[in-house]
């Protein structure tokens, strides 16, 4: 396959865990395109295009993308756009990867607008797929639809569902619950062909494995998510802080065999970020905070998506 273009100046922790992660996937096989600035150190041999501009965290995505033509941001999407690389992956500035990869790479004919499709883990099964979780904070009702289609296709192919389930998020599983854009979706998605539309859930589902996917507008989406990775990041923390105690220790050591599954399993790392389901071309977005197995496992996310020829798949599913 093409190499997958890897930011190497994108995130919190870059370049050094960006870099060791693309070290990894290529001792795993998988051929990696560096894209970052001239004189990069540890770049070990693998193969790299050079950018020397960057998006910082905190610019207006938009018009970053448009200022700074030879970001690494522009400069990946690019690639992807112009057969350079099979998929492109960055822990930087979100709205600048959108943009980047919708504004290079285009979207798949008949898509009304792309949408982030973020893993959301479910403890003993295969994670829920939330979109969209930030890509557009208004939508209507028809591209909900598009969402759900997407949706469907990516966790079939990502997670292996077989006719997945969709949701609704809503305030109230009952039909006609929610505002005008919600009681609207409602009915496309219910009289569409092809989804296994069940209903409406609320946001005490979205940790159970009530539906394979949920739509909903991007601005609700990322409310969620953020409000998901906070109360989790917090109850961690005070599980660790409590079993820190001395005369824990054995009781936490005993139990530790058991838990490490679950921590695994509930870990945003374990998911590698998520995918702008949409466009002519693979693009994985991963946390800002990414460390190296972050970055690694985003990194096999993407090749398998280029494997599973998602985009051809996704094209199938909305593409008019």
């Amino acid at each position: 396959m093409l190499p997958v273009a890897v930011d190497a100046m994108g995130g919190d922790r870059s370049p050094g865990e960006i870099l060791s992660a693309a070290r990894s996937a290529t001792l795993l096989g998988i051929p990696i395109l560096l894209v970052g600035p001239t004189g990069l150190e540890g770049v070990d041999g693998m193969p790299y295009l050079e950018a020397n501009e960057v998006i910082g965290m905190d610019e207006d995505a938009a018009q970053g993308v448009r200022r700074k033509k030879d970001s690494t941001l522009v400069r990946a999407a690019e690639a992807v756009r112009d057969g350079r690389a099979s998929a492109m992956i960055s822990a930087g500035n979100t709205g600048a990867t959108m943009a980047s990869a919708l504004l290079r790479m285009g979207r798949i004919k008949g898509v009304s607008r792309p949408a982030i499709a973020t893993p959301i883990p479910v403890p003993g099964h295969s994670p829920n797929i939330l979109l969209d979780a930030g890509a557009n904070a208004e939508v209507q009702p028809e591209w909900l639809v598009q969402f759900a289609q997407m949706g469907a296709v990516y966790a079939g192919h990502r997670f292996g569902v077989d006719e997945p389930k969709v949701a609704l998020l809503s305030i109230g599983e009952e039909p006609g619950k929610g505002d005008a854009l919600r009681k609207e979706a409602f009915d496309l998605l219910s009289a569409a062909s092809g989804i296994n539309f069940i209903g409406n859930v609320e946001g005490r589902d979205m940790l159970l494995k009530t539906a394979d996917v949920i739509v909903t507008d991007g601005f609700t989406g990322n409310v969620v998510l953020k409000t998901l990775e906070g109360s989790l990041k917090m109850l961690m923390g005070e599980i660790l802080k409590a079993a820190s105690g001395e005369q824990y220790k054995e009781h936490v050591d005993a139990l530790l065999p058991a838990l490490m599954p679950l921590y695994e399993q509930m870990s945003p790392d374990t998911y590698g970020g998520a995918m702008l389901l949409g466009v002519e071309g693979v693009c994985v977005i991963s946390h800002g905070s990414s460390n190296a197995t972050a970055m690694l496992n985003g990194i096999k996310v993407a090749k398998e998506m280029v494997d599973h020829r998602i985009v051809d798949e996704l094209r199938a599913a909305v593409g008019a």
